[in-house]
């Protein structure tokens, strides 16, 4: 089943998406993060998208502005891809290799749950950035609270997934890491989530014998292919990825974990690492960037000129008085 969120007349909206793109609304829903901690797992979800079916149809996807499918309460960003950390790391740090330590367990950062926009929302730059790249992932959608899960427990934990666009400033990323904190603004002006929220089962005949879903990923910059990859390429499955996030603490209804970007072009930054050049270019106003997920579908997003920055002084260098 898919569930989207979008606004129609003035009015804000969850529904149910059939296949030809009629939406079914759910009653009394006006966020689907409030919805899924109200069902609290796929069954009770599923019977409320069910209900929603059964009543009246709404207007078409192509009638209203999809909105991001969640408004989520934390966003965790993973980086599962051995092939991206490679092709990143030469780029912006410039050395090569994977670092051993990434392949203790699954790394992830925490990014801005106010920076997510929607499926075919405008993406503006930056404040001050001018190397400005997409990143192709996958998102799981948690359902239920959980703490010290493991992965076996954490699969009935995940309720679904959704297409996940880490926008991110390269020259800022690339320049406040040197502090070895972050990222920072380079990771902060905008996420795209969408087009849907695809329950878990929807998904469950893609799963391998290893247990990672296999699912066609392609990112195009102006209608040109530059990345091809599988989903089942991560290094860790989506299970003990929420597993290493509830340890010691929780997840709840609404968390998002991105897989992290794909390899084979997953990024532009993954490209200029391998070929020793920025090449493609960085996007630039009117770049339209497309990504397409099998079984969960396509957002398309196009930047636009963002916001100069406010100045701000350098850091004060001070006499480090004692009282």
């Amino acid at each position: 089943m898919r569930f989207a969120t979008y606004a129609h007349e003035g009015q804000r909206w969850v529904a149910v998406v059939e296949e030809d793109g009629t939406l079914h609304p759910v009653p009394g829903a006006r966020s689907l993060t409030e919805l899924l901690a109200r069902t609290g797992g796929p069954d009770p979800l599923l019977d409320t998208g069910a209900t929603a079916l059964d009543a009246p149809a709404g207007p078409h996807v192509s009638e209203v502005r999809l909105l991001p499918p969640l408004e989520p309460p934390t966003v965790r960003d993973f980086v599962t891809f051995e092939e991206h950390v490679e092709g990143v790391r030469r780029s912006i740090d410039g050395t090569g290799g994977v670092p051993e330590a990434w392949y203790d367990a699954p790394t992830f950062y925490f990014t801005n749950p106010y920076a997510v926009i929607g499926p075919y929302d405008d993406v503006p730059v930056p404040p001050g950035s001018k190397v400005l790249d997409f990143e192709l992932e996958v998102a799981a959608v948690i359902g239920r609270e959980g703490r010290d899960l493991t992965p076996e427990q954490a699969r009935d934990h995940i309720i679904g997934y959704t297409i996940f666009n880490d926008w991110s400033a390269r020259d800022l990323q690339s320049r406040e890491m040197r502090v070895n904190l972050g990222p920072c603004k380079g990771k902060d002006t905008a996420t795209t989530l969408g087009p849907y929220l695809v329950t878990a089962d929807e998904l469950e005949p893609y799963r391998d014998a290893d247990g990672f879903l296999r699912l066609g990923l392609t990112a195009s910059v102006n209608g040109e292919v530059v990345g091809k990859d599988l989903l089942s390429n991560m290094s860790w499955t989506f299970e003990e990825m929420v597993a290493h996030a509830s340890r010691g603490t929780f997840v709840r209804p609404g968390d998002v974990l991105g897989s992290g970007t794909c390899g084979n072009g997953g990024c532009l930054a993954e490209l200029w690492g391998v070929r020793g050049r920025q090449d493609p270019p960085p996007l630039r106003p009117g770049d339209t960037v497309t990504l397409t997920v099998e079984g969960i579908g396509t957002i398309s997003n196009t930047v636009v000129p963002g916001a100069d920055p406010v100045p701000l002084p350098s850091a004060r260098r001070r006499t480090r008085e004692r009282p």
